[in-house]
């Protein structure tokens, strides 16, 4: 499939501002107990770090917090399931009591298992929940799943060169066997919500992510179904703007709001903060196209 022609003009603003939804989109907020996460390694691996941590980005507008104990960049260094466990178990319990939902980033199904068992509210998979064995498992939870794309396929982010006209195709297939895997497997289709990636994700040209950025209404379209976002502090936007991670903040905001007008459901983020002030500003300023 062709991408769609990008907008241009007084007009094309117009038209992006009127996608605004009614609701602003849901805030996951981000807390990495790793050691090599790419922006934030080693900061959060002391559980009462992590927890003060998640509380702030509730208190500063997440609707959930997005524990990962495994970082996903290619740099980064394999972790056992135990030790996820390990890593994750104070802080879940700690949210669960503060009744903060949690959502549990991790693509092993052990530590998927876990996380279940403990009422997590989501899963949320890099590699789109690709152990058809766990299927029955996930069918009897009742956790929303993130199901996400990558060229990967499987495990961590790896440099792979994907041509911007190509993502659509290579994202829409995905979905499509992904979906109809999982709900012929009895999984209910409301509890899923699509990622297509972004950054690594999707290729090493910041271009494809842009790509994929400008055809989420027709994703939207295509399945009818939630969408995803995780763009904070990427790669691509740091190619794009020649910026450090210490500076990467206002191209982060003004990519999430991109995608916020283009149609996504949640964004997940390292700053919700800044994303909950500039949905507001947003919303004042369209309130006037959605009277």
């Amino acid at each position: 499939m062709r991408e769609a022609d990008s907008l241009n003009g007084v007009g094309a603003a117009s038209e992006v501002a009127s996608r605004f939804p009614v609701r602003p989109p849901g805030i996951f907020g981000i807390v990495n107990i790793t050691e090599d996460s790419f922006s934030d390694g080693g900061r959060y691996l002391n559980p009462a770090s992590a927890i003060e941590h998640a509380r702030a980005l509730v208190n500063n507008g997440a609707m959930a917090v997005d524990l990962g104990a495994a970082a996903s960049n290619p740099k980064a260094r394999p972790v056992s399931p135990d030790d996820e466990i390990r890593r994750l178990a104070p802080v879940v319990k700690a949210l669960k009591q503060d009744e903060i939902r949690v959502s549990v980033d991790t693509f092993s199904p052990e530590v998927q298992r876990w996380a279940m068992a403990q009422g997590v509210a989501y899963l949320n998979d890099i590699e789109g929940f690709a152990d058809p064995s766990f299927f029955p498992e996930l069918a009897c939870g009742s956790a929303g799943l993130i199901v996400m794309h990558s060229v990967q396929g499987r495990g961590r982010a790896t440099a792979i060169d994907v041509r911007p006209e190509e993502i659509f195709d290579r994202i829409s297939q995905f979905f499509e066997q992904r979906i109809g895997a999982l709900t012929s497997a009895g999984i209910d289709r409301s509890r899923l919500i699509l990622d297509p990636g972004m950054g690594f994700f999707v290729g090493t040209d910041p271009q494809t992510s842009f790509s994929v950025l400008r055809q989420l209404p027709a994703l939207k379209q295509a399945f009818g179904m939630p969408l995803l976002l995780s763009v904070s502090r990427k790669s691509f936007l740091r190619l794009t703007t020649g910026r450090g991670l210490p500076e990467i903040g206002p191209a982060t905001l003004a990519c999430e709001l991109f995608a916020v007008m283009q149609g996504a459901d949640y964004i997940r983020t390292h700053d919700p903060g800044a994303l909950a002030d500039g949905l507001r500003v947003l919303e004042a300023a369209t309130a006037r196209n959605r009277t």
